[in-house]
């Protein structure tokens, strides 16, 4: 074994003769400017063989047998490199050129790493893969999107989550119900997942996914792949959490052809910055290989993250201004401990068997088996026959307590002797409130309440003999309930690449997905009570079966309706999908000219399997519905001309129809089978062309994009007033379908090396991001069914959830020495309320008995009512600092970032429209009032958060 030798090392203790025994593998190791990087590590990733690079930089291999290899390029205060190369039995020599390192720009957690194929400069070997240049790594934009104005919830090109992939080996990480991505899976499992092996960036293809419009990030857990050693680390912050621990060993390859690498981690916080939050969540993860030969091997991976974690509620302006901006409305006070009534825990691992097969000279062929197991549950209080135990619930708040003196105090001139009068007069009475006035959940009185309830005898059914099956206790006014998830997925993913000449490449993917997710809500805690009643109170029974308090059953073929602590309740569903998916890829290179292609086809077929017969929906909610299929087809193509090795114009382009997601195609499936009206598949046509810099000076990139999606669907769910008389009103399932939207913008990041150690760097993100169509409106609630609302007047209204603008500058000094320091301005624009669309809709403001306007509904006023809200431009700063240390073989680095620096609390992360008054009377007093009784519920930014970690690698 040659264990970290030098050059002069290698050449002092080997014989000549060996050094051409097969294949000799070579390069050297330099920075940007192009001097030589000494004694930078230079691991092979599939064996316990490692060298040193020597004064000028140069390193080799030697004895290199025919296959495929990776290595790893590290050194302290430098960007981590991972190549990829292939040696053939014909090869006495292979250059791989010039590998150049980039200093590291003010982070030692995250890494940056780049896999390519053979990657040389100008100077190196007849072929030089274009695109490998523009994929050297995130770019500036890229990097300070992540991580300067990503902690503010900026999304670059307005791209949500959904649109977004990330594969383990192959296999997706995408949630059926939302489509969306839930990173807490393998929170905490940083070691293991900061260099994904791809990260295709917005329209970029994949070698592995057609991929979406936010890119792909696919990462191997290949336990070869992993540099070999220890890594311990803590970390001190103030966000989610407060304390973290992380410990990774990896084994490396050994002379028997095994390896294995172990990681594990806690992340908790007895309470976060808002009040009543807390965490408790571990993490871990494991990988197992054997390679049987230089052709094949097989591993095993399984990790999971259980999470136990406090949510934070959003509230209204009014909640705010009387409670400050850390108030949390979901905990209170019980036994001298703080308790939340919004609890998420998750539990959610995964399984895979995967093979790598090494087929001929030019072609690889690897298999992925996954099966993922647990559930997700989400605490909150229920109450049956009882008050709202919200704290903020509207009648609780001092706007409509004192809605007489606000509505005095809005009728005189500010600033004269009678406003200030009125003024101090209401703000004694806010005072007054704030001292009488319990703003949290009062769990004494919740338990107090139900063991308060006379004890009862019910009625449950009847034995085989007739006679009545009865039970006798106190029933609970309140509980605590969870909404339950519970996956059962299998995946099969299969991935083929060849290189069909040496500047052309062929890549195919099949996935196959098998999904049964069983939805349920259980009992958690009973606060006391003896059991809680399966019924619905909000609901006459129409049965003709006599059940307590008149309320109608949730299941009539269970004649049974007490529940106990774990037992399920309310409701009761199976979503069963299969899906299968192929895309191919190609990848040409020439001398100026790069082009690659990529093409997929899905079918998916989804099916609700109610657990539960409704009474409203007898044949309708129990039982298999209709199958739902939707077949999916897409193309998506880059084109880069290298005009020389510094400069490169790049056009990416794609079109492709994507299925709705189980919540899109089902409008209220907790209680029937019933498809939302309009649903269809969305096609979405993106397109961007980019002009890129990559001097020794300045790294450059300017991009305009133009994307469209259409035929959305958005399903919202909430309590609607929509009529004058309350007739009508009820808990609805509102849907927004056929609605079309657009995304227009350009980027800008630049990277100027003002000295070989400081950069100055700035970036701009200009979009627009907007509805370009009226799409239609339709609810359903139980009791009235479908009911159609015509379409909602929302063309031009902004898409919400991100800024759509966003600016940042600063500047980034990498010492020598291995200690850096940087600071970001960022200037944060264009960020909207989320609308409600009911609200949007004539309903709003013409009369349903007449079909007339409102006499009082003028244009004008019609407008403001429905205006959309946009929320102020916030300014943030940000700075990070850090040293690394290496001593002997032990590395040793400590670093602190802080973002919000001026504690600035008055950006709003995202915010949704109450959409209760859905008719022009109460609509035109809600815009009226000082404080409206069901305003907008908002979220605030944290203010001022740190991050400080130390780690010890060896």
């Amino acid at each position: 074994m040659i264990k970290k030798l030098s050059l002069i090392s290698l050449f002092t203790l080997l014989p000549a003769s060996y050094y051409y025994a097969q294949t000799t593998v070579y390069a050297y190791v330099k920075d940007t400017q192009g001097n030589p990087i000494e004694r930078a590590d230079v691991d092979l990733l599939q064996s316990d063989n490692d060298v040193i690079a020597d004064k000028i930089g140069y390193f080799q291999f030697v004895d290199m047998q025919p296959g495929h290899y990776q290595i790893s390029i590290t050194k302290p205060g430098y960007e981590t490199r991972v190549l990829q190369f292939d040696v053939n039995s014909d090869e006495k020599k292979k250059d791989l050129g010039v590998i150049s390192l980039s200093r590291l720009s003010g982070t030692s957690d995250v890494g940056v790493i780049v896999v390519d194929e053979s990657q040389t400069d100008d100077d190196g070997g007849s072929m030089q893969p274009t695109v490998g240049l523009l994929s050297s790594g995130k770019d500036i934009f890229q990097s300070t999107a992540a991580f300067e104005l990503g902690a503010y919830w900026f999304r670059p090109r307005g791209v949500d989550n959904r649109y977004e992939d990330v594969l383990f080996n192959g296999v997706s990480m995408s949630k059926n119900d939302d489509g969306r991505i839930d990173f807490s899976n393998w929170g905490g499992l940083n070691d293991v997942t900061r260099y994904p092996q791809e990260n295709a960036d917005n329209l970029t293809p994949s070698e592995y996914a057609f991929g979406n419009l936010g890119g792909v990030v696919y990462y191997n857990t290949r336990a070869s792949s992993y540099r070999k050693g220890t890594s311990l680390a803590y970390s001190f912050t103030n966000r989610s959490y407060r304390h973290r621990l992380m410990a990774t060993y990896s084994s490396g390859l050994s002379k028997s052809g095994w390896a294995f690498t172990l990681s594990g981690s806690r992340r908790w916080a007895d309470e976060g910055v808002i009040e009543g939050t807390y965490q408790d969540s571990y993490a871990y993860f494991g990988s197992l290989e054997k390679k049987f030969s230089d052709r094949f091997s097989i591993n095993l991976t399984a990790f999971g993250a259980p999470t136990y974690r406090a949510s934070n509620s959003p509230n209204t302006q009014e909640v705010y201004d009387l409670m400050g901006k850390n108030y949390n409305a979901y905990w209170g006070w019980q036994d001298g401990d703080k308790r939340s009534s919004r609890v998420r825990k998750t539990f959610e691992p995964i399984f895979q068997l995967q093979t790598y097969n090494k087929l001929g000279k030019t072609s690889n062929w690897n298999n992925t088996f996954s099966y993922q197991i647990g559930s997700d549950a989400r605490s909150r209080l229920d109450w049956f026959n009882a008050s709202d135990p919200n704290p903020t619930y509207y009648k609780n708040l001092p706007s409509y307590i004192y809605a007489d003196e606000y509505a005095a105090l809005a009728a005189l001139t500010a600033g004269t002797p009678e406003y200030n009068t009125a003024q101090d007069g209401l703000n004694s009475l806010i005072d007054d409130w704030r001292s009488n006035h319990n703003m949290q959940i009062d769990w004494a009185g919740l338990y107090n309440q139900n063991r308060n309830i006379a004890s009862q005898t019910y009625t449950i059914g009847t034995d085989s003999a007739g006679k009545p099956i009865t039970i006798e206790g106190r029933r609970a006014a309140y509980s605590i309930v969870e909404d339950v998830n519970k996956d059962k997925t299998f995946n099969f993913a299969s991935h083929f690449d060849t290189k069909l000449q040496n500047n052309w490449k062929l890549n195919l993917n099949f996935n196959y997905q098998n999904l049964s997710s069983d939805n349920f809500r259980r009992i958690k805690d009973l606060l006391g009570a003896d059991f809680a009643l399966n019924l619905n109170n909000f609901l006459s029974n129409n049965t003709g079966t006599s059940y307590p308090y008149n309320a109608a059953p949730y299941n009539v073929d269970d004649p049974n309706y007490i529940v106990k602590k774990g037992d399920r309740t309310q409701y009761s569903y199976i979503i069963n999908k299969d899906l299968y998916s192929l895309n191919a890829s190609t990848e040409i290179d020439l001398n100026h000219w790069n082009v690659m292609a990529s093409v997929f086809g899905a079918y998916s077929e989804i099916q609700r399997d109610g657990k539960y017969r409704s009474p409203f929906y007898l044949n309708n909610s129990k039982g298999k519905s209709s199958t739902y299929s939707s077949f999916d087809a897409g193309i998506k193509a880059r084109v880069t001309y290298k005009i020389n090795g510094k400069n490169f114009i790049v056009y990416d382009g794609t079109f492709y129809r994507q299925a709705p997601t189980t919540n899109e195609i089902f409008i209220n499936p907790r209680v029937n089978d019933y498809r939302t009206p309009g649903v269809e598949n969305q096609i979405v046509n993106a397109n961007d062309l980019s002009y890129i810099l990559r001097s020794q000076i300045v790294k450059l990139r300017i991009s305009g994009y133009y994307t469209t999606i259409k035929n959305t669907t958005e399903i919202s769910r909430y309590y609607a007033e929509v009529s004058e008389d309350s007739d009508g009103d009820a808990m609805i399932a509102e849907a927004l379908s056929g609605a079309d939207k657009r995304y227009v913008g350009g980027e800008l990041g630049i990277d100027v090396k003002v000295t070989p150690t400081l950069n100055a760097f700035g970036v701009a993100s200009v979009g627009e991001y907007k509805y370009t169509n009226n799409p239609q409106v339709s609810s359903f609630d139980d009791e009235n069914g479908f009911r159609q609302w015509g379409k909602a007047n929302i063309k031009n209204y902004k898409i919400a959830g991100t800024p759509q603008k966003a600016f940042s500058v600063g500047l980034k000094y990498n010492s020598p020495k291995y200690w850096w320091v940087g600071a970001s301005a960022n200037y944060l624009m264009d960020q909207y309320l989320d609308f409600s669309a009911l609200n949007k809709t004539s309903r709003l403001y013409i009369n349903p008995i007449t079909n007339d306007y409102y006499a009082a509904a003028t244009p004008e006023l019609i407008q403001a009512i429905t205006a959309q809200r946009k929320f102020d431009d916030q300014f943030m700063l940000n700075a990070n600092a850090g040293k690394s240390f290496l001593l002997g073989k032990y590395r040793i680095g400590v670093s602190v970032s802080v973002n919000n620096i001026l504690n600035n609390r008055n950006y709003v992360t995202g915010g949704y429209e109450q959409g209760r008054a859905v008719n022009f009377t109460d609509a035109l007093a809600e815009y009226n009032r000082t404080y409206a009784y069901f305003a907008p519920k908002l979220w605030y930014d944290r203010g001022r958060t740190y991050f400080a970690n130390v780690y010890f690698r060896f």
